[in-house]
């Protein structure tokens, strides 16, 4: 990558400023404009801040913290941004607005917490990427939440990030600090019999700590947990042959993965520069053989949103910041579906994405997967384990996947 250009996307990376903490719960006027409402419990391993209006840093805490959260959403904004406080304390009839704040301090007030709050079932576990505070996560999952309608219960994961421009290997290695803290909220959250089935919605860097986290479940258990049923990795800022071992290495397991990519991400470039040049996950072209029969034979669903215009200038958020997008999780959540059902048609609008059809998601291309999914499905069901690997790690000639 030119310097000049790397300068000029780091210093777009550094101009998103929001207020330092807004974590500080208000309370709602009487005669104020309705707003929406979404309640998520924040499993983290950061270190208390001992400030109200953060409440958490980016160090690292050998002990996990859980919390209640609402979050209040405005009912005129514009679908997959998050309307920020202009100041202290925020409006809740024009932004996002903290309402409740209640640390967990026992497992059975976590079980009640689930018992009051569950949504048929679903939970939704979401890991926030690289760069990010406790804030930006609470919030930026609430707008998912919001935004798609699905009925599921969100749950946040937030790790010791620094949030810093500069501190990306700082993150790197929270990211791996946090494997089994991670590792056992999943565990924790499948032993609750309430809980029938969870996806897991991570982006950027917090997609390697996914892995990572099932792989270690993999080798730890023999299998990951079944109740684990969709891993989305949204803008995956992971080695893809580092990727293909991860999957590999996790052991058997149900789960439905699928992956959104974009090759115009600037910030996978920027991680790419700084890596030594290696091609992430979620910058990849899918419509190259090289991939695409690849990710075909292995049962996993790739969406190509290169095409897909959203306000975020380093493309690396469309997933969150697309309405059609993110309604698309929505919906097949809302229904106890997979991103990658094979009895979905046109008008569901999933298949407009999968299918590559423009027509109700705009310019978004999807062109990974060219054979009906019930015939991958089949495949991903009826390949041993030593298939899979070969499928991901070795092109038909031998060769390692990427040179």
């Amino acid at each position: 990558m030119h310097k000049a250009l790397f300068l000029g996307i780091l210093l777009t990376l550094s101009s998103c400023g929001h207020p330092p903490g807004v974590m500080q719960p208000v309370t709602l006027a009487a005669n104020s404009q309705k707003t929406s409402q979404v309640e998520m419990l924040v499993a983290t391993n950061r270190q208390p801040s001992g400030d109200p209006e953060t409440l958490f840093n980016g160090e690292r805490s050998p002990k996990p913290y859980l919390t209640e959260v609402a979050v209040s959403i405005p009912q005129e904004r514009k679908q997959g941004a998050v309307q920020w406080p202009r100041q202290l304390p925020p409006n809740p009839a024009s932004e996002f607005a903290v309402m409740k704040v209640k640390q967990v301090e026992t497992l059975s007030e976590a079980t009640a917490w689930f018992r009051q709050n569950m949504a048929g079932g679903h939970a939704l576990v979401f890991v926030h990427g690289y760069n990010n505070r406790y804030q930006d996560s609470v919030f930026r999952l609430a707008q998912i939440v919001h935004d798609s309608r699905m009925q599921a219960t969100p749950i946040l994961f937030t790790w010791p990030s620094r949030a810093q421009l500069m501190a990306y290997e700082y993150d790197k290695e929270s990211a791996n600090y946090s494997r089994t803290a991670l590792e056992q909220s999943l565990q924790v959250l499948a032993s609750n019999p309430d809980v029938k089935d969870i996806t897991i919605l991570a982006h950027s860097m917090g997609t390697w700590l996914t892995m990572e986290a099932l792989r270690q479940m993999g080798i730890r258990n023999g299998r990951v947990n079944p109740k684990i049923a969709n891993v989305i990795l949204a803008s995956p800022d992971i080695d893809i042959q580092v990727f293909a071992k991860q999957f590999v290495e996790m052991g058997p397991h149900t789960a439905k993965f699928t992956i959104f990519v974009s090759q115009d991400d600037k910030a996978l470039a920027v991680s790419s520069f700084l890596t030594g040049k290696v091609q992430r996950l979620g910058a990849v072209n899918p419509a190259e053989e090289v991939y695409r029969s690849k990710f075909e034979k292995a049962g996993i669903t790739v969406v190509d949103l290169t095409k897909l215009d959203t306000s975020d200038r380093l493309n690396h958020g469309k997933f969150a910041e697309s309405p059609q997008i993110v309604q698309l999780i929505g919906e097949r959540l809302m229904k106890g579906q997979t991103l990658t059902d094979s009895n979905v048609t046109l008008g569901d609008g999933v298949a407009a994405v999968i299918g590559g059809t423009a027509r109700t998601i705009g310019a978004v291309a999807a062109t990974t997967i060219s054979a009906p999914l019930n015939a991958v499905e089949k495949r991903q069901q009826a390949s041993p384990l030593p298939d899979i690997a070969q499928t991901l790690t070795e092109a038909p000639d031998s060769k390692p996947l990427i040179d």
